[in-house]
């Protein structure tokens, strides 16, 4: 399939037509999506009673072997926001969430929303520093930590011993083995009410409901706000308008509840349209139809990554023994699009391109193939400077359109029907807004995305800008990662970027170095030991080049275009380069035989 691929109006029309048998779900998506405004009391809390009085029997939440009825789980939520409550919990609060996925998690999350408190989704993966700031960004009145999170924890002030003004509440297998400082959260749920708590009625749709983590580019997390009011939107545009799922659907969820993927797009579509979340604790390439198999999932979600790794496993005559009919996620590259859904016989393919932060999304809602999708609100794709990775204006101040199938940079029109949450920090805010793009006081958002333009308000997603880039999944802040650097004694500086890796969605994470002493000094073991310490796994670079020195631009910025292009490949690169061996925990030299092996997939990384 060809990645400059334009949108045609018959695709949209036979799109259109293919949806007439699903009309009701379509048109209950456009109800719900107009009724969710900001003064309106509509949330989350509300949303899961509704179901709970129109399915209670009905299937809304599975795990391993052990399933909750929409009355079971919403009793279940009412007592932890009973508990939620009897610590102090109120309206604007927050509760920190930190775990594997687990059915508490849920549970907790609707919890805090019955109360209008925030949930803070804290990446499990988060450590040391990182994980304190995004900590002090949300200041919570009580975490909610799984056992395998308690040890980052302790390396915080947020932890029970350092910190009495906060309350800590455990998740385990065994009430018995619940850590020093904690209080099990099973035991202290067990006797409480599981009536539906009155706050619930008062809370309106443009209250905050959770803060999702980005990379942000001084090199830490920043806390994106998620409203209700979007956050209903979100669920209802996907899971009724675009996938036109119903209450005899289960979507099969692999990916962290901290990523909007799963709670926002899945939980929502499913909690929409009185649907089933079949939860996992950890994606498993091996076990995945397997599960899906198990829950007799319709629908699962994935991101790119996710779909690649099943492509890369030996065909199957299992591959095609499934129910499921839609997928719904992001990523999912053009050159593999078509060979996915034929191999495993989905019928649709619901992308979408939607930033945590970002005030609009776009759906794939007429089927089109290759496309992230449509959005009706106003957008621009404008033409951006490569090397300063900034918008071109021109003589009048204005920026300037790309032509249909060209690549730009994704702004979104900031208004009363597509607010900008924002971030927790103010100034961060800020910073990702436009204005005086087009004319006098206007106001857009900065995705920091490149995308092409499809033609009838459709785009495809190119790239990222600037200080982020995708791997595994997970958005990786340069300066983050750069920030490691500066820890390792023998490296002077170094300048991280992400490079295009074979077979392998997102770009891998590269530093080029500069160091204090010579080459023949360079302890790879050393560096890959620091980093492995101090950074997720997703966030280590797999690639370092070693330089005399940095190139810059006249804005004294690194030239990283020119880097990004040689990539890591040893003959287009005048420096030498190490790639990490994750046997043997070190950055080992990247010979012409090595960089063969990862081009034919010998190597996987």
């Amino acid at each position: 399939m060809n990645a400059n691929k334009q949108v045609s109006l018959s695709e949209i029309t036979s799109g259109i037509l293919r949806a007439i048998p699903e009309a009701p779900a379509f048109v209950s998506g456009v109800r719900s999506m107009i009724s969710a405004g900001p003064d309106k009391k509509m949330s989350i809390g509300l949303l899961l009673e509704k179901q709970a009085r129109r399915h209670p029997a009905g299937a809304a939440l599975k795990f391993e072997d052990k399933v909750w009825s929409y009355a079971g789980f919403n009793g279940w939520v009412n007592r932890i926001a009973a508990l939620y409550q009897k610590l102090g919990v109120a309206n604007g609060d927050v509760v920190a969430i930190m775990s594997e996925n687990r059915p508490q998690m849920l549970a907790c999350t609707a919890a805090a929303a019955k109360l209008g408190a925030i949930a803070g989704m804290v990446n499990y993966n988060q450590r040391d520093e990182v994980l304190s700031h995004s900590l002090g960004l949300i200041k919570p009145k009580v975490m909610v930590v799984g056992d395998e999170s308690v040890a980052a924890v302790e390396d915080t002030e947020y932890s029970p011993l350092k910190n009495q003004n906060v309350r800590h509440l455990w998740l385990g297998d065994d009430p018995a083995l619940c850590p020093l400082g904690y209080e099990d959260l099973e035991t202290q749920t067990r006797l409480m009410p599981s009536v539906n708590p009155e706050s619930t009625k008062t809370i309106l749709s443009q209250q905050p409901c959770f803060y999702i983590f980005t990379s942000g580019t001084t090199g830490m997390p920043k806390a994106s706000v998620m409203s209700h009011g979007r956050w209903l939107k979100g669920g209802a545009g996907m899971g009724l308008l675009t996938a036109r799922m119903n209450h005899e659907d289960t979507i099969y969820v692999p990916l962290p509840l901290y990523h909007n993927n799963a709670l926002t797009v899945s939980w929502g579509s499913a909690l929409a349209s009185g649907a089933c979340v079949a939860l996992t604790k950890k994606f498993s390439v091996s076990r995945f139809w397997d599960e899906v198999r198990q829950h007799d999932a319709t629908v699962f979600c994935y991101i790119g990554e996710l779909c690649r790794y099943l492509l890369n496993r030996e065909p199957s005559p299992q591959d095609r023994q499934h129910n499921v009919r839609t997928v719904i996620g992001n990523g999912l590259r053009p050159e593999i699009w078509m060979e996915f859904k034929e191999r495993f016989g989905i019928e649709r393919v619901c992308e979408f391109y939607g930033a945590s932060e970002c005030n609009l999304a776009f759906v794939n809602s007429f089927d089109a193939d290759c496309t992230a999708g449509f959005c009706p609100l106003p957008f621009a794709v404008v033409k951006c400077d490569p090397e300063t990775e900034e918008p071109v204006r021109g003589s009048d101040g204005r920026m300037r359109r790309v032509d249909t199938g060209g690549v730009g940079l994704l702004i979104t029109k900031v208004n009363r029907l597509a607010p900008f949450d924002g971030y927790t920090d103010a100034s961060a805010s800020e910073k990702k807004l436009l204005r005086n793009v087009f004319k006098d006081d206007d106001c857009w958002f900065n995705t920091g995305d490149l995308v092409r333009d499809q033609g009838f308000k459709h785009i495809q997603f190119v790239d990222r800008l600037g200080d982020t880039f995708r791997w595994k999944g997970e958005n990786v802040a340069t300066t983050e990662v750069e920030a490691a650097f500066k820890h390792v004694d023998q490296i002077e500086q170094a300048v991280v970027y992400g490079v295009q890796v074979p077979n392998a969605d997102g770009r891998a994470g590269m530093a080029a170095i500069t160091l204090h002493g010579s080459l023949e000094e360079f302890d790879g073991k050393g560096l890959a030991h620091t980093l492995q310490s101090s950074l997720p796994g997703y966030a280590i670079p797999l690639f370092v080049r070693v330089r005399d020195e940095h190139e810059i631009t006249g804005t004294f910025k690194n030239r990283k275009v020119e880097l990004k292009k040689e990539g890591f490949d040893p003959e287009q690169c005048a420096d030498p380069v190490f790639m990490l061996d994750n046997d043997a925990q070190e950055y080992v030299p990247l010979d012409h035989a090595r960089f063969q092996k990862i081009q034919d997939g010998s190597i996987r990384l």
